[in-house]
C-alpha cells in the first residue's frame, strides 16, 4: 500500500513519526512533505546522502542539531536547515522536548515509501535496539532498492554497490526483500 497524505508512521527506536502532508502521488513526484516529530534524544538511524534530491528542515518547535558535511550546526524554531543534493548529513534532537520538523524533499522519487519500508521493519522488531537498522543483507536490499534516494555517507559510494551488490542475492536467498509494507 503506497503512502497518501495524511498517513503517520513511527520508528520505535529513533523516535520519529512521520506525518505526511504531500505524497510523491499527491504531487506528481515533485514534492514529499511530511511533518517530523522527533522524541526528545531521538535521532536519524545513520548518516546518508541524497544523489539528486534538496531536504529542506524548518524547525517548527523544539531544536534539533545537525552535521552537514562534517559542520554541526543547531536549528531553533523558526530557523531553517537546507541540505543539498550529494551532501552527507544526519540530524538527531538531543534535547528534554520533543521537535517538530516540517521536511520537503525535492524531488520525491520514492522516498515516501523508503520510510514505509524502514519504519515498517522497525514496527516489526527487525531492526537493531540501538541503531535502528536492520541487519547487513536486509539493509544490502533495502538501499539497493532505493539507491535513486539515498546512500549511506560511509564506507563510499562505490564500496557501498559492490558490497550491496554482493550480499543482496544472499539476502534474496534468505528470504529478505528490499520493499516492505508498513503495518496500517
Amino acid at each position: 500500500m503506497m503512502a497518501k497524505s495524511g498517513d503517520i508512521l513511527e520508528h520505535p527506536v529513533t523516535g520519529e513519526k512521520i506525518i505526511f502532508r504531500k505524497t510523491a502521488q499527491d504531487t506528481s513526484g515533485e514534492l514529499m512533505q511530511a511533518d517530523v516529530i522527533m522524541r526528545p534524544h531521538g535521532f536519524v538511524a545513520a548518516e546518508h546522502i541524497h544523489p539528486i534530491q534538496e531536504e529542506r528542515f524548518e524547525v517548527l518547535s523544539g531544536s534539533v542539531k545537525f552535521r552537514i558535511r562534517g559542520v554541526k550546526r543547531e536549528v531553533h524554531a523558526g530557523e531553517i536547515a537546507v541540505v543539498p543534493p550529494g551532501t552527507p548529513h544526519v540530524w538527531w534532537n538531543d534535547g528534554d522536548q520533543a521537535a517538530h520538523v516540517l521536511v520537503d524533499v525535492r524531488p520525491a522519487l520514492r522516498f515516501d515509501e523508503f520510510f514505509e519500508t524502514f519504519f515498517g521493519l522497525a514496527q516489526a522488531g527487525k531492526v537493531s535496539k540501538k541503531t535502528g537498522l536492520p541487519n547487513l543483507l536486509v539493509l544490502a536490499l533495502v538501499m539497493r532498492e532505493f539507491e535513486k534516494e539515498l546512500y549511506l555517507a560511509q564506507p563510499p559510494a562505490a564500496a557501498q554497490r559492490v558490497l550491496f551488490g554482493l550480499l543482496a542475492p544472499v539476502g534474496r536467498l534468505l528470504g529478505y526483500q528490499g520493499h516492505y509494507t508498513y503495518p496500517r
